[in-house]
């Protein structure tokens, strides 16, 4: 059994890499995130409500639903923080004294720091986009390969959700793939065999909430996501004119790098944040606390 809702919620960081980071992301989806941290601090922000007993109320109620195994929220739960957990391969342990002053990327970091070829980079992306689209269908209790709704949806995203999905962009596709990313990552599924997929660390460890009985189909599965959303993202990337030296350059405020090294950033970030877990927990409890308060 996972841990409880309520203490993933009570132990969110207030402040270390991926709030810093997403912190500096902010001006992509202006007053869209704020670092919601403490479960009843959620409930009263999220529902405006002050009376204790109903506070417990709501609690309770969003408590007992995330438990109840027929609903799809610890699935969700599980997708964010394992997605997150396979791009770590570096311990944050040695990095979390320096948060707080800037943290230089040189010298003995970057050796630490390899990055993933593009190939690896541009699957990573899209496996991360179908997480977040099945971990959509475990939330709002529909069939996993509704591709259509979570289309439709993103129109509405809003909040943690939007942060996560700005983040994706800018943070797996834009800094590590350059400003053709979305081409990148299209003619990297196109040539990618479902054997490669299969030996992809990021799919093995998520491949068993993906939708396909082989891992062929899952690898289609993929494609048909990606070829949805990418004419999102394509928007999204327009309508804030974003480069990866505009990211860049919002990052400045609490990495000290050169320019040219924008993969290892790349690598650097995958390895110290976990910004699909932050934000998911975030959501998740969102999500949990509206329901609970309209049952109640």
């Amino acid at each position: 059994m996972s841990k409880p809702i309520f203490e993933l919620v009570d132990n969110l960081p207030t402040n270390n890499i991926t709030v810093m980071m997403l912190k500096s992301l902010d001006f992509l989806v202006p007053g869209q995130w704020q670092n919601l941290v403490g479960f009843e601090n959620t409930i009263r922000e999220v529902t405006g409500e002050t009376d204790e007993e109903m506070i417990q109320q709501i609690g309770d109620r969003a408590i007992w639903l995330y438990n109840d195994k027929s609903q799809g929220y610890q699935k969700a739960m599980w997708l964010y923080q394992t997605v997150d957990s396979a791009d770590s391969a570096l311990g944050t342990a040695a990095l979390a004294n320096k948060v707080g002053d800037k943290i230089p990327l040189v010298g003995g970091l970057l050796s630490k720091v390899t990055p993933n070829p593009d190939k690896a980079q541009a699957l990573d992306l899209c496996i991360k986009l179908v997480v977040e689209l099945v971990a959509f269908c475990q939330i709002n209790g529909i069939p996993g390969d509704s591709i259509g709704d979570f289309v439709t949806s993103l129109a509405d995203y809003s909040g943690e959700s939007l942060m996560r999905m700005a983040a994706l962009v800018c943070v797996d596709g834009l800094i590590p793939l350059g400003p053709d990313f979305i081409l990148k990552a299209q003619s990297t599924l196109d040539n990618t065999s479902p054997g490669e997929l299969g030996s992809n660390s990021t799919f093995k460890q998520v491949q068993d909430l993906i939708p396909g009985s082989d891992t062929s189909s899952q690898l289609s599965f993929i494609g048909e996501s990606f070829d949805s959303v990418k004419g999102w993202m394509a928007n999204f990337v327009a309508d804030r004119n974003l480069t990866p030296q505009t990211i860049f350059g919002k990052f400045q405020g609490f990495l000290d790098f050169s320019e040219d090294k924008l993969d290892y950033v790349a690598a650097f970030l995958d390895m110290t944040t976990n910004y699909y877990e932050h934000t998911g927990t975030q959501t998740l409890a969102r999500c949990l606390i509206e329901r609970a308060i309209a049952e109640i």
